[in-house]
């Protein structure tokens, strides 16, 4: 629990860490995109240096360079994600931002929206996994700030960003969800 949230004065941060089997999964897709481009530059070094036509070449050089972007782009997003959420309760406003590498994907809301953290579980005997979630009034899409294997540390984290946000924390687990 200790890395899920940092706290600087007002400004608290969440981070939403990626599964490590998402990072595991992008290095196949990575290897097959590196080869793909590793032959489109071996056949323009070739073409380049005299031994090939680049006019005979431009069709696979082009398909190659295709195919190794569209396997590659997808393991470079898998590889660089990162999800966070910063509540800064000086400026009233929550801040969720979804990364992959230099793009950043931004939703800024504001904090007044929001009158309690809630923790629930998914009702699963097996895995069960407790959210710790902040909430508002009807209408309000709930933030789902972290997610936790231990009901301790979901306490633990509730506690803690309610008593720097000032908000009620509560304990929804084991019981029915409401009409509200």
């Amino acid at each position: 629990m200790a890395g899920a949230m940092t706290l600087d004065g007002g400004i608290v941060r969440i981070d939403r860490p990626m599964p490590w089997f998402g990072r595991l999964l992008s290095l196949p897709l990575l290897a097959a995109s590196f080869y793909l481009l590793w032959n489109v530059a071996l056949g323009l070094r070739q073409d380049f240096s005299g031994f090939g036509r680049l006019a005979d070449d431009l069709v696979p050089v082009l398909v190659f360079s295709g195919l190794g972007l569209l396997v590659g782009i997808p393991g470079l997003i898998l590889l660089t994600f990162r999800s966070f959420v910063v509540l800064n309760e000086r400026l009233r406003q929550i801040v969720v931002t979804r990364q992959f590498g230099p793009l950043n994907f931004r939703k800024s809301r504001d904090l007044a929206d929001y009158h309690f953290i809630s923790i629930t579980d998914d009702y699963d005997p097996e895995l069960t996994t407790y959210d710790v979630n902040l909430c508002g009034n009807k209408g309000t899409e709930p933030i789902t700030l972290q997610s936790f294997a231990k009901r301790e540390d979901a306490n633990k984290l509730a506690s803690e960003i309610g008593r720097v946000l000032k908000l009620p924390a509560r304990d929804y687990v084991g019981t029915e969800p409401d009409a509200d």
